[in-house]
């Protein structure tokens, strides 16, 4: 008995695509092999098979910390200073 196919279709950010695509080819899985283990996962466990975490940064204490600062900085007129490059590697 053969099974019935479906197409899903999803849009999202180039570089994400062929970036995630690499990390893929280099487990030997093609995009179609791991979205349909993702969706797997999903149906057997009836849960995303990860955590998600919201970014910290929009939490409500930075976000009062920010307005705090902000209001400060309006109020005193702050003092500007250069932005320093980091470099992340």
């Amino acid at each position: 008995m053969s099974k019935a196919i479906a197409v899903a279709s999803a849009k999202m950010d180039k570089d994400l695509k062929e970036n995630t695509e690499r990390i893929f080819k280099s487990m030997g899985l093609t995009a179609t092999t791991a979205i349909t283990l993702f969706y797997k996962a999903v149906s057997m466990q009836n849960k995303i098979p990860f955590e998600i975490v919201g970014d910290p940064f929009y939490s409500p204490e930075n976000m009062l910390r920010l307005q705090k600062s902000i209001q400060q900085l309006e109020t005193t007129g702050g003092t500007p200073h250069e932005l320093i490059e980091v470099d992340d590697d």
